[in-house]
């Protein structure tokens, strides 16, 4: 990966005060997607390398937000000391680990949004969630053949 850098001074002046100057760097560099990226900074002592990852490590947990904020919405808090917020996020950390983890371990595709409202829906029953994420379909078989079968004769006299 090739990172550039170029270093720049400007002059911000305020109404009645003197200029004041700033000095800052651009680092140019192409992330993963091929896109172009240019970040602005006034760290002058960083390794360029080093700012690059704090960069992409801070989209990571911005995405983790998002991830979290839609899927396991928070809207109030069940307890409230700091020890009731700190286990309700816990709590919620761990939720979405263990849904990434069911995730990858699928072979059929989901979206994490729409395996996280099937994990909520099915919550409270006794199921393997492998099998039934990989081929929900086979339910279906089984209810479909259930269905297709003639009814017994009623009988009167029993």
């Amino acid at each position: 990966m090739e990172i550039r850098v170029q270093n720049v001074t400007f002059n911000k002046s305020l109404a009645c005060h003197k200029p004041l100057t700033h000095h800052a760097r651009i680092i140019t560099y192409v992330d993963l997607k091929k896109i172009l990226i240019q970040l602005l900074t006034n760290d002058l002592e960083s390794d360029p390398s080093e700012i690059v990852e704090i960069y992409r490590k801070s989209c990571e947990i911005e995405l983790l937000f998002k991830q979290i904020k839609q899927n396991f919405p928070l809207r109030y808090f069940y307890g409230e000391s700091a020890n009731a917020i700190k286990i309700q996020i816990w709590v919620t950390l761990i939720a979405n680990l263990l849904l990434l983890l069911l995730q990858k371990g699928l072979t059929r595709p989901w979206s994490f949004s729409g395996l996280a409202t099937m994990i909520r829906i099915n919550l409270m029953y006794y199921m393997d969630f492998y099998s039934l994420f990989n081929c929900p379909e086979k339910d279906w078989e089984k209810v479909l053949e259930l269905a297709t079968e003639s009814p017994p004769e009623p009988s009167f006299f029993d």
